[in-house]
């Protein structure tokens, strides 16, 4: 199965699509998501969120200032600041 990911800025969509996995720095430590995780809500700290795609292909974004949601497969990422990395 896959996962659903959306990473938005305050300002537009980054990035989404579907994925095999999604690594994020909180301010508990990072935190990796594979498909059948179990909900989560945690508060974002300045780092990269990597996203590994369903393609494999890695997507790294620059995020901050913002949260990580999981429930049922679907994550956001909602950031005040966020940027592709290149």
């Amino acid at each position: 199965m896959s996962l659903n990911v959306s990473v938005v800025s305050a300002s537009s969509e980054v990035w989404s699509g579907s994925a095999q996995q999604v690594t994020a720095t909180t301010t508990e430590g990072e935190i990796g998501i594979l498909s059948g995780h179990e909900p989560v809500l945690a508060v974002l700290s300045k780092g990269d969120v990597k996203v590994t795609t369903d393609a494999g292909e890695k997507v790294v974004v620059a995020a901050a200032d913002g949260f990580l949601s999981v429930n049922r497969d679907n994550v956001y990422v909602v950031a005040g600041k966020a940027r592709l990395s290149a």
